[in-house]
C-alpha cells in the first residue's frame, strides 16, 4: 500500500540493517517454494524447498575424492561442492549422513546465496529441518560492500536462529586496523514467521567511541512497518540554541502511522512534534502539530499545525484540503522552514471540490474553492495582504470542433475578503464575476504554425465600500485579437569538430486589444507580470482577471540552436526578441504591479537577448540581459558561468543586476580538498568495487555565497565540508538566512552518515542541494544508504 512505501521512504522501513548484521542467520534459515525439481546449471543459488518438495529434491555431491554408502552415508575432501535445491555447502571436507539427514562441513567452510558470502571454519547442519550450527561465520553483503562476523550461529529451525557476539561494518575487515564504525551485539534472536530480530546488549561504535546504545531492541526483518524508537536528531541555531530530538514511530495499522518526537531546545524549554498519517481506500492526508508549551524567549505557548487531506467524493468529484497555521508573527523567524512552505510569511488555508464533466463536445471541470491566508507581520517589514476567496465557484469548457475550430469559455463567481480588516475605497472588498472566452483556429505542420485567436475578458463587480466616483456595481468588457505565427528551420552543418544539427526559429505575435478605462475598478488579482522571454509573447501584459492591458503591438523574436545530431544535446542557444507599439499604451503596471500606471509611449520595447554555450569543455555559461536603446544601457542582466571538469567538481559563479533596485554577486561550489587513494573515482566507484578499499578520506568543501554590491554585504550563505571515508561520510554545514534588514539567523548542521547502515544527526542534503548549483550527493553512484528504521527497547 502507498503509505507503506511512504513509511519506508521516511522512517520506518526497511528494518536497521542491524536486520543485516547477521542475515547470515536469516538468509541461510529462509525457505520458499521452489520453481521445481529440475537441476539448472546457476551461478547464483535459488531459496531452497520446503516440505515434501525438499524431501523429493535430489542431492548433488561433487570433490576431489569421495566415498559412499548408498542410502547411509557419504565422505567428501578436496574442493567438496554439496547441492540440495537452492543450498550450495563449500568446504574441503564434508560428510553426510543420509538416516540422520546430517551434513558436517569442516575447512574453509563457504556458503553464498542471494549476492551475500559466508565463510567459517566448521559447520553441522540437519539439511531438511535447517537445524545446527556454524562456528565463527564471516558474513560478506556484496550489494552492501558491508559484512561482519560472529562467533557461533544456531540454527534452530528453518525460520529461527540465534546468533552470538555479532559484528557488523561496512569498513574493511582485513585485520589492517579496527573498523572505523562497528555495530556490535551480545546476542541477536531471528524470527522469520514473526518478521523480527531482538538484540541484545547493542553497541554502535565510531572511532572507537560509543555514540549509541541499547540493552534491548527489536527490529523488523523485512519492509514491514514496526513500532519503535528512531536515531536522534539535533539541529544547532543562533535562535534557539541546540535542539534535541529523538522520534517514536508508532504502526497503529496498516492505514495509519504517526510518528512523535519529543525535543528539548536548550534556549525555549520542551517541545513535541508529531506527525498523523492515514491511508484509506477513499480518502488520504497528513497532520503535523508542532508545540512548544512554554517558550522561555517569547514567554508563551507556540505551534504551528499543517494538515493536508485529499478525498473521493460521490460522482467522481475530488476534495483537497490545506491547513497551515502557526501562533504568531514570529513563528517564520524563530524556527526553520520545517514544511516547506513557498512562502513562510504567508500561510494559506485552501479547500476546493472539483468535478470533471462532459457537455458540447468537450471536456470541462467544475470546481468550488475556498482560500484564507495567516500573515506573518514583522516589526521591520509588513506583508500587504492578499485577498480572501470564500468561496470561489466556476466552471470551464473547451472544446475542437469540425473545420479545426478550438474554443474554450470559463466562468467563475468570487467573494473577496480581508483577513482581519475592513475594506476602504481604495482596496474594496465584495464580489465579482467573470468570464473569459476564447475561439482560435489553429494550423500546425512539421516546421510551422499560424494562430489567429479573438478572446473576451468580461467581468461584473460588487463592492461593501463605495469606489472613488461613489458606485458599487461596475461592470467591463474587453475583447482580444491575436496571432501566433513561427517558423522551425533545421539545416546539418560541422562545428567545433563534431556533427551538428542547426535550428533557425522565428516567431511573431500580433495583439490588439482595445482600450477600456479601468482605473478606479477594484483589482483582487491582478499583477503585472515580469518582463522576460516568457511574458513578451503574451496577450496581457497582466496576470490574474481584474487587468486587461491595451495593446496594439508586434513581438519579433528569433532563436537559434545548436544541438548534437547524435545525442540531441544543446551547445550552443542565442535568442533575441523585441517588441513593437503601434500605438500608446495606456493601461501599464506600476513598480508594483497593482494599479494602473503612467502611459507607454516607447514605440520599440527594452531588447532581449539571452544565450547559453556548453561548447567550451567542462564549462557552461548563461546569460539573460534586458537591454534599453532609449539610454544604451542594460536595465537588467543574469550572467551565469560554471565549470565542472568531473563529478564532485562545480563552481558557479552568478551575477544579477536589476538597475535602481538591487544588484548581486553569488558563487557556488562542490570541490575537493584532499583526495584519497586511489583518486577521486572512488567517491562514486560501485559498491562491489568500494568494498576492498581502505577508509581513507576524502574531503571537499561546499557552499554558496550570495553577497548585495549595493548594500555590500553578504545576505545568505552556506558553507561546509564533506569527507568521504569510504565506509562513512561526515558533513558540517553552517547556513545563514536573513530574517530581517539587520537581523540573521545561523544554524549548524552535523550529519555522520555509515554507509550500509543509517545516518545520524540533523540533515543538510536538502540545503545542500537547494542552495548549491550542481551539487551532488556523494553516494550518487554508490551504493544506497537505508534510512533509519524504528528501534525500541
Amino acid at each position: 500500500m502507498p503509505v507503506v512505501r511512504r513509511a519506508a521512504r521516511r522512517r520506518s522501513v526497511p528494518g536497521l540493517p542491524l536486520t543485516t548484521l547477521l542475515a547470515v542467520a536469516a538468509g541461510m534459515a529462509c525457505a520458499q517454494e521452489a520453481p521445481g525439481p529440475a537441476l539448472q546449471p546457476s551461478r547464483s543459488l535459488a531459496a531452497p524447498p520446503v516440505g515434501d518438495a525438499a524431501r523429493r529434491l535430489p542431492i548433488v555431491l561433487r570433490a576431489q575424492e569421495l566415498q559412499a554408502r548408498p542410502d547411509l552415508e557419504m565422505q567428501a575432501e578436496g574442493d567438496v561442492e554439496f547441492r540440495r535445491g537452492g543450498l550450495l555447502i563449500r568446504s574441503d571436507k564434508l560428510s553426510y549422513d543420509s538416516p540422520e539427514d546430517l551434513a558436517r562441513a569442516s575447512g574453509h567452510v563457504r556458503i553464498r546465496r542471494d549476492g551475500a558470502l559466508y565463510t567459517g571454519p566448521e559447520l553441522q547442519l540437519r539439511v531438511q529441518r535447517f537445524e545446527g550450527w556454524f562456528l565463527k561465520p564471516e558474513f560478506e553483503f556484496l550489494r552492501l560492500g558491508a559484512g561482519g562476523r560472529a562467533d557461533r550461529v544456531d540454527f534452530i529451525d528453518s525460520a529461527r536462529s540465534t546468533a552470538t557476539n555479532a559484528l557488523y561494518t561496512s569498513c574493511p575487515r582485513d585485520g589492517s586496523g579496527d573498523p572505523a564504525w562497528v555495530l556490535k551485539a551480545d546476542r541477536v534472536m531471528i524470527d522469520l514467521d514473526a518478521n523480527e530480530g531482538v538484540a541484545e546488549g547493542a553497541v554502535l561504535r565510531f572511532l572507537g567511541l560509543p555514540i549509541l546504545a541499547w540493552p534491548s531492541l527489536s527490529f523488523p526483518l523485512t519492509d514491514a512497518r514496526k513500532s519503535g524508537w528512531l536515531p536522534p536528531s539535533f539541529d544547532l541555531d543562533t535562535r534557539s540554541g541546540l535542539t534535541l530530538g529523538v522520534p517514536y514511530y508508532w504502526n497503529i495499522a496498516p492505514q495509519y502511522d504517526a510518528t512523535i518526537t519529543p525535543r528539548v531546545v536548550t534556549r525555549r524549554g520542551f517541545g513535541v512534534d508529531t506527525e498523523f498519517r492515514y491511508l484509506e481506500p477513499r480518502y488520504d492526508g497528513r497532520l503535523d502539530l508542532d508545540l512548544l508549551p512554554n517558550d522561555r524567549v517569547a514567554d508563551r505557548s507556540r505551534h504551528a499545525l499543517s494538515w493536508r487531506h485529499h478525498a473521493m467524493l460521490a460522482y467522481d468529484t475530488r476534495l483537497q484540503a490545506e491547513l497551515e497555521r502557526v501562533s504568531d508573527d514570529g513563528w517564520w523567524r524563530d524556527f526553520r522552514n520545517t514544511r516547506g512552505w513557498l512562502a513562510p510569511r504567508l500561510l494559506p488555508s485552501n479547500v476546493s471540490a472539483e468535478r470533471d464533466f462532459y457537455a458540447l463536445g468537450g471536456q470541462g471541470l467544475m470546481y468550488a474553492r475556498a482560500q484564507h491566508w495567516q500573515v506573518l507581520q514583522g516589526s521591520d517589514s509588513l506583508v500587504t495582504p492578499p485577498f480572501q476567496r470564500s468561496p470561489q465557484v466556476g466552471a470551464r469548457l473547451g472544446a475542437r470542433a469540425e473545420g479545426g475550430l478550438e474554443w474554450a469559455l470559463q466562468s467563475e463567481v468570487n467573494r473577496f475578503t480581508l483577513s482581519g480588516a475592513e475594506g476602504t475605497a481604495a482596496r474594496p472588498t465584495g464580489s465579482r464575476w467573470h468570464a473569459l472566452a476564447s475561439v482560435s483556429r489553429p494550423w500546425r505542420e512539421p516546421g510551422w504554425w499560424f494562430v489567429p485567436q479573438l478572446s473576451v475578458n468580461a467581468a461584473s463587480y460588487r463592492t461593501d465600500q463605495a469606489l472613488a466616483d461613489g458606485r458599487r456595481s461596475v461592470s467591463r468588457l474587453i475583447p482580444t485579437f491575436s496571432i501566433d505565427s513561427g517558423l522551425e528551420l533545421e539545416r546539418d552543418t560541422v562545428a567545433f569538430g563534431r556533427a551538428l544539427r542547426q535550428t533557425l526559429e522565428p516567431r511573431l505575435h500580433y495583439v490588439n486589444t482595445p482600450y477600456r478605462k479601468q482605473i478606479g475598478l477594484p483589482n483582487f488579482d491582478a499583477a503585472g507580470k515580469d518582463f522576460n522571454f516568457t511574458s513578451i509573447y503574451a496577450d496581457n501584459a497582466y496576470s490574474g482577471i481584474d487587468r486587461v492591458s491595451d495593446s496594439h503591438l508586434m513581438t519579433a523574436g528569433i532563436t537559434s540552436r545548436l544541438l548534437d545530431a547524435s545525442t540531441g544535446i544543446e551547445a550552443l542557444r542565442l535568442g533575441m526578441v523585441q517588441r513593437y507599439l503601434f500605438r500608446t499604451q495606456r493601461i501599464t503596471p506600476n513598480d508594483d504591479g497593482t494599479a494602473d500606471g503612467a502611459t507607454l509611449e516607447q514605440k520599440f520595447s527594452d531588447l532581449l537577448l539571452l544565450g547559453s554555450t556548453s561548447v567550451v569543455p567542462s564549462w557552461a555559461f548563461e546569460t539573460a540581459l534586458q537591454y534599453s536603446p532609449d539610454v544604451a544601457r542594460t536595465k537588467r542582466a543574469i550572467v551565469t558561468a560554471r565549470y565542472a571538469p568531473g563529478e564532485f567538481r562545480t563552481i558557479s559563479t552568478t551575477y544579477r543586476l536589476a538597475r535602481g533596485s538591487s544588484e548581486q554577486m553569488e558563487v557556488g561550489w562542490q570541490w575537493p580538498l584532499r583526495l584519497a587513494s586511489p583518486g577521486p573515482a572512488a567517491a562514486s566507484a560501485t559498491a562491489a568495487s568500494r568494498a576492498p578499499a581502505a577508509c581513507n578520506s576524502t574531503w571537499y568543501t561546499v557552499g554558496r555565497v550570495n553577497y548585495s554590491m549595493q548594500d555590500r554585504r553578504i545576505t545568505d550563505s552556506v558553507i561546509g565540508f564533506e569527507v568521504d571515508s569510504g565506509c562513512w561520510i561526515g558533513r558540517l554545514v553552517a547556513e545563514r538566512l536573513s530574517t530581517g534588514r539587520s537581523q540573521a539567523t545561523t544554524r549548524l548542521l552535523f550529519q555522520i552518515e555509515l554507509v550500509g547502515l543509517s545516518r545520524l544527526g540533523s540533515n543538510p542534503l536538502k540545503v545542500l542541494k537547494d542552495n548549491i548549483p550542481g551539487y551532488r550527493l556523494l553516494r550518487d553512484e554508490g551504493r544506497p544508504v537505508r534510512d533509519p528504521s524504528p528501534i525500541y527497547d
